[in-house]
């Protein structure tokens, strides 16, 4: 298996009726976003296709998601925003070259091309309406996803929804290119289609259109590397500092930095010992991103002031296994 990372991202404004002002802007963000991480350093290896620089009709399209999906890449995404469609038959993208009963390219064939792919990692993000109904059969009524394992769907919307346009802009893309850009970033700076569906579903209202999530994978491939709320040493550092992940960690006025004779205000014993205000640095930079929580006291200061004690949160006791198993 290569160990290469490549997107298909396609935006489609242009239709011979209703045609759009924002997909063509969407997949030009989403291409930049995914070819670089945060530190600039390489990520995916991006073909955009764009109604602006393309004649896309349905042939053209089918054949540019049977190559993204061709050989056995760690990661191949499709990601589209244009027109969707829905019939008795199932969902549709709509391409410019649509007919009635004939409106593109079907849902089905890019899930049964995704299914079939050798690739690691299989992923789906369509910004169109109707989208949700990818991964799903229509079988007396009911809707059945039928999805293989390494294969992870993102949909702007559910099958029986619109995806709305707003300046210039999907409303699923727009939040979609926020989570890209960190809003969906772990403590270590990844953010995984799991993030990014969490965040997108926490930013719509339940009477807004409604992200769709279908996924068959033992564990998220990171999309993107952004840059990272805490330095890495210091989450390693937790193993350290909490010798079992449900401890308490006793503190005192050692531990604060402004507990000191040059500084101008009553100091009380002890005072600040370098070794413990470091510690307690790092201590204040978990708590920051959620990993720590003083007790019996709403902040840190006041916790090693009046010589309380902290501990680690559920998502901390999480990142401690994580270290300790030398996964980061």
């Amino acid at each position: 298996m290569t160990n290469s990372r490549k997107a298909l991202v396609v935006g489609i404004d242009d239709y011979p009726v209703n045609s759009l002002r924002g997909c063509v802007n969407d997949a030009k963000d989403i291409a930049a976003l995914l070819s670089r991480n945060a530190d600039k350093s390489v990520n995916f290896s991006v073909q955009l296709k764009t109604s602006e620089n393309y004649k896309i009709d349905k042939n053209t399209l089918k054949s540019w998601i049977a190559e993204c999906f061709k050989g056995d890449d760690e990661v191949a995404l499709f990601y589209f925003s244009g027109h969707g469609q829905i019939d008795a038959t199932g969902g549709f993208i709509v391409t410019p070259d649509y007919a009635v009963g004939d409106w593109g390219v079907s849902m089905e064939y890019i899930l049964t091309i995704a299914n079939n792919s050798e690739c690691q990692n299989k992923i789906i993000i369509l910004d169109c309406c109707h989208s949700g109904s990818v991964g799903a059969i229509n079988t007396m009524g009911q809707k059945t996803a039928v999805i293989k394992e390494g294969v992870t769907i993102l949909t702007a919307s559910k099958f029986d929804e619109s995806a709305a346009e707003i300046n210039g802009h999907g409303v699923f893309t727009a939040l979609l290119t926020d989570a890209l850009k960190g809003g969906a970033a772990d403590v270590t700076g990844n953010i995984s289609p799991g993030s990014i569906y969490a965040y997108i579903d926490r930013a719509l209202g339940p009477w807004q259109q409604r992200p769709v999530f279908k996924t068959n994978v033992k564990k998220f491939v990171s999309l993107r590397q952004s840059t990272a709320p805490i330095d890495i040493s210091v989450v390693r550092k937790i193993t350290e500092y909490f010798s079992e992940p449900n401890i308490k960690l006793p503190l005192n006025p050692s531990y604060e930095p402004t507990n000191n004779k040059k500084t101008e205000h009553k100091v009380i014993k002890p005072y600040s010992k370098e070794e413990n205000v470091a510690v307690f640095s790092d201590l204040q930079k978990l708590e920051s991103v959620g990993l720590v929580v003083p007790v019996g006291t709403p902040h840190m200061y006041y916790a090693a002031m009046q010589s309380k004690s902290c501990c680690l949160t559920s998502i901390g006791q999480h990142y401690w296994r994580l270290v300790k198993e030398g996964r980061i």
